[in-house]
């Protein structure tokens, strides 16, 4: 890769831009800026300030054909030549100048409220000859008509709706700032020293205004881009693969050829998204992510087809991403949709039922491609309890936080072999690095630590019925009873009784029950609160402490209010549960009893305290 930084006129990118010379590539992204950002970017240049670097790509690379469009302006190129630069990073800036400073000076943006406008830009000549400090005075907004009004429209304050108007109110157009025709105004304005005046001061200076560049030349890789433009780009929405991957795709020339119009990245991205709306956890799922998973399965196929000795590497990493094909895409776009939605029935059986519940979005990629290359095996029971005992291997392991670019590529080519039970094949590296101890349970505390949300679905899966309705929480239930995770010894009762922050906010005293049961236990003592449960749902005693069992809690030790005996019990029935969910013991380090001293893997940053949650009216407190 080589690049130059040269310096160009304003005057020279506006020719660009108008002729189609240099053009942005479609990444869809929306253009506009608010009509304040645009009036501060003119009283920028006006001033003389540096609007900052842009970033170029000379065309003809044979690596990379991302689709070009022509920088929107009034008018509109109607038929583009082929543009010569590609504009990658500079495109608002850019085209807020020649939507301002070219054709009728007709700005597409919005208010401060997002509402879509057309905006034309003066400059009280007067003001702007007073000195650098009341150019941003001199520079105003007006409707696209030119006319400002008030009063709901009734009355007229200004009228700039054509050059004599504006000259008479001694306005100059933007418009015109870096046109031949400024001179043209200027003779016409009846007033010699005020434009001789003004022609010295503001537009021969903004005659020599330059903006540098970044100029990549034709040997530049699409990886290269990306992360060139990252370490430039210091505004707006970074530059991520989806975005280079549209406008690449959309000048995929032979897809052209055979379809007779361009593949819509981000149209086919949204037809997803609208699938997999109807799937909560999967709301989770990024277009990178998705992205992500056709690079594992794509790398996949040719590393199993490669006879060479020496076969490609599976992948899931940035710069292999950026080497997908269109056909890679189109090959296995479809099969991981569906592989997602199964992903979702997968969730709901472990009783994942929402996005907030999941514990690592990011395992869904590694997740949804063993779908794709298990096919319907995996559904076969042998197979997906192992698939089960990985999954829950990597949330409680905590495994997929981070760069998990590597994980994903060993999830993939050792996790089939190991379901499939074939002979020589090894542990998948999840299972062998998953370790969970004992003392872990004290310090999650909220749903911020992914095993955090994995205790409390296995907690589900166990059978916990709801203390008021006796109904098992399924995915209907958990959505109809509005099911989130509450203390069982209240965070007041806690409180008052000065039981340690690191007992009283683990998970250990934390259990999914619906909102009105949380409510009937207010604040109370268990003694308290179950009582008054039996009443109001008319249960009796016998039958509300086996539901309360179903959440592997000791209802003798909650209605003595014995804090220390409750948990202790609940906390050995769960690192049960954890060692029966990822097949392997769980080290035991928490001495028996009230703790002294802070756990050592007791994590500050994960407590939950009272003016962070939400205190309902009858003194109740829900994380």
């Amino acid at each position: 890769m080589g690049f130059q930084t040269p310096l160009q006129s304003l005057t020279r990118y506006l020719e660009w831009t108008t002729t189609g010379r240099l053009q942005p590539p479609d990444f869809q992204r929306e253009y506009k800026w608010d009509d304040e950002r645009v009036r501060s970017l003119l009283v920028t240049i006006l001033r003389g300030h540096p609007l900052g670097v842009v970033m170029l790509l000379k065309t003809g690379n044979a690596q990379i054909r991302f689709k070009p469009r022509p920088i929107e302006q009034d008018p509109q190129l109607v038929s583009p030549p082929e543009p010569d630069l590609l504009l990658l990073d500079g495109q608002r800036r850019l085209t807020s100048l020649t939507q301002a400073l070219t054709g009728r000076g007709i700005v597409h943006t919005k208010d401060s409220r997002g509402k879509l406008m057309d905006r034309r830009y003066y400059i009280h000549m007067e003001t702007a000859l007073l000195g650098e400090d009341r150019i941003d005075d001199a520079v105003i907004s007006v409707p696209g008509d030119g006319v400002r009004r008030s009063a709901f429209g009734k009355v007229v304050d200004l009228d700039l709706s054509d050059e004599d108007k504006e000259r008479s109110t001694g306005y100059f157009p933007a418009r015109l700032l870096c046109s031949a025709d400024a001179l043209a105004w200027l003779l016409a304005l009846g007033d010699a020293d005020l434009a001789r005046r003004f022609n010295e001061a503001i537009l021969r200076p903004l005659a020599s205004y330059t903006v540098p560049a970044i100029e990549l030349d034709e040997s530049t890789t699409k990886a290269a881009v990306a992360t060139v433009f990252e370490k430039v780009n210091t505004g707006g929405l970074p530059l991520n693969v989806f975005e280079l991957l549209t406008a690449t795709f959309a000048g995929d020339r032979g897809y052209f050829l055979r379809r007779g119009t361009d593949f819509r990245l981000n149209d086919d991205w949204q037809k997803m998204v609208e699938v997999f709306a109807e799937h909560p956890v999967l709301t989770t799922v990024r277009n990178t992510d998705f992205l992500q998973a056709v690079t594992l399965l794509a790398t996949r196929k040719r590393n199993l087809a490669d006879r060479s000795g020496k076969p490609l590497a599976v992948s899931a990493k940035r710069e292999d991403i950026l080497k997908l094909t269109l056909d890679d895409y189109l090959e296995w776009a479809e099969p991981l949709r569906r592989a997602f939605l199964w992903v979702s029935t997968f969730l709901a059986d472990l009783h994942i039922f929402d996005a907030r519940s999941v514990p690592y979005p990011t395992q869904l990629v590694p997740l949804a491609a063993l779908r794709v290359v298990l096919g319907d095996d995996i559904d076969l029971h042998g197979v997906r309890q192992r698939i089960v005992r990985w999954y829950w291997c990597g949330v409680l392991g905590e495994l997929y936080g981070g760069a998990v670019e590597t994980r994903f590529v060993r999830d993939i080519e050792q996790v089939p072999d190991w379901a499939l039970g074939r002979p020589n094949a090894i542990e998948p590296r999840t299972v062998q690095d998953a370790n969970f101890v004992e003392s872990r349970l004290h310090s999650l505390q909220t749903r911020r630590a992914a095993a955090f949300k994995g205790i409390q679905a296995l907690i589900l899966g166990h059978g916990a019925r709801d203390w008021r309705y006796a109904h098992a929480l399924d995915r209907v239930q958990y959505a109809t009873l509005f099911v989130d995770i509450h203390h069982i010894f209240t965070q007041r009762w806690c409180i008052d009784a000065n039981v340690d922050a690191e007992w009283r906010e683990s998970t250990v005293n934390k259990t999914p029950l619906s909102a009105r049961t949380n409510r009937i236990m207010g604040g109370a003592a268990p003694a308290t609160y179950l009582a008054r449960i039996e009443q109001e749902a008319m249960i009796d005693a016998e039958y509300l402490d086996s539901l309360v069992r179903t959440h592997l809690a000791d209802p003798q030790a909650m209605r003595a209010g014995d804090f220390d005996a409750f948990f202790a019990h609940r906390r050995e029935q769960l690192v049960r549960l954890v060692e029966q969910a990822i097949g392997k013991p769980v080290q035991r380090d928490v001495a028996t009893g009230y703790p002294q001293e802070t756990s050592e893997f007791f994590d500050r940053t994960d407590v939950a305290v009272i003016p962070n949650e939400e205190v309902d009216s009858d003194g109740s407190v829900e994380p």
